[in-house]
């Protein structure tokens, strides 16, 4: 009978216990992250609109990482005066009714119908139901004869 020497028991025990804690330690579960935080940049906005005037709002999202399966939705809510919101493909946008944004770079056209104050709260949902919200405010230039 042949003796193993303590070395090799050794050397045996720590490549036993080294697989014993491979197949203990893992896990099948493939772990992927698909909510990132995210946020909305504008270009500046002008602040001053008279009634009829549209203004250009260039909006971007920005992700703090990317899934691919994200989808982004948009709505607004008018506080103060009265106006329209388009979508750069023509869509009117109705106060409080979410729309898909089929691109993360968007432009937003707003047209004056009020020779008051107006704001437009914009918010930017997730398929993850986070929400980024943007307000815009507009004061009214008015006519020459109102100045």
């Amino acid at each position: 009978m042949k003796r193993i020497s303590f070395k090799r028991a050794l050397v045996l025990t720590v490549w036993l216990a080294a697989i014993a804690f491979m197949f203990v330690a893992c896990d099948n579960e493939l772990d992927i992250k698909q909510a990132y935080s995210f946020d909305l940049e504008t270009m500046p906005v002008q602040k001053r609109i008279a009634e009829g005037e549209t203004a250009e709002i260039r909006c971007r999202i920005v992700q703090e990482g990317n899934y691919s399966e994200t989808a982004f939705r948009i709505r607004y809510f008018q506080t103060d005066g009265k106006g329209e919101l388009k979508l750069e493909d023509g869509t009117v946008l109705l106060p409080n009714d979410l729309y898909p944004l089929d691109k993360t770079t968007f432009r937003l056209y707003y047209t004056s119908q009020s020779t008051d104050q107006q704001v437009i709260d914009v918010y930017i949902e997730d398929s993850f139901d986070q929400v980024v919200q943007t307000t815009f405010s507009f004061q009214n230039e008015g006519t020459e004869e109102e100045k």
